[in-house]
């Protein structure tokens, strides 16, 4: 009875743990989106979701980077206590936490305001602040790029051939919308692809964090 007791309060925390790693991207978009629509100047085809932390409401984007990393992160540590030994069991969860921290320094040290928004705001100009952001960012999809190859690896080990593919479809199309992006392609069609491809590898954490769940 003593046995069983302890194994489910210990479960619990774990439990917690994984559900704030699977609604930590949920969350992230419901209120960058509805931002997104209701601020003056917000354009998603011209600004990148990081941009909202600027203006006089820019509060609530540091607030929601903060959350959201920590979120992440705990549902991270869940995932290191959950998953068998195998491939990938050390490193997903260590690259998942990663971007967890990066989201932390990108409230931190926000965007630069440009390109109209916040309203009057002129050409966009990289600062010492910025220029931090971004570097944050880069770490961060990166190391939630690599995850997908790490989780793709212990997938197709297991046989899950299906979560494979999910895995890799989702790294290659968020690594190359990023990449395009991150070369100064400003067009409307390549930030209206990375704010879906971020979409998609966030949602790929909630799939994996849930799965693991389970």
């Amino acid at each position: 009875m003593t046995i069983t007791a302890t194994r489910t309060q210990l479960a619990v925390p774990t439990r917690a743990l994984l559900a704030g790693g699977a609604i930590s991207g949920p969350l992230y978009f419901l209120i960058s989106l509805t931002q997104a629509a209701v601020r003056d100047g917000f354009d998603l085809t011209k600004h990148p979701a990081s941009m909202l932390s600027n203006g006089d409401a820019g509060w609530i984007q540091v607030t929601n980077f903060l959350v959201s990393g920590v979120l992440l992160i705990a549902g991270a540590i869940g995932l290191s206590r959950v998953l068998e030994p195998g491939r990938g069991s050390v490193w997903g969860p260590r690259l998942l936490g990663l971007f967890g921290v990066s989201l932390l320094f990108a409230a931190v040290f926000k965007a630069d305001p440009g390109n109209g928004f916040p309203v009057g705001a002129g050409p966009a100009t990289l600062s010492t602040t910025g220029t931090l952001h971004m570097a944050a960012g880069s770490v961060g999809f990166l190391s939630l790029i690599v995850a997908t190859f790490v989780f793709a690896s212990r997938f197709s080990r297991e046989g899950h051939r299906g979560w494979a593919v999910y895995s890799r479809v989702t790294g290659i199309a968020f690594f190359a919308a990023f990449a395009v992006m991150s070369s100064g392609n400003a067009a409307a069609v390549v930030m209206l692809a990375f704010w879906a491809t971020v979409m998609l590898a966030w949602g790929w954490v909630t799939a994996v964090v849930i799965r693991s769940a389970r």
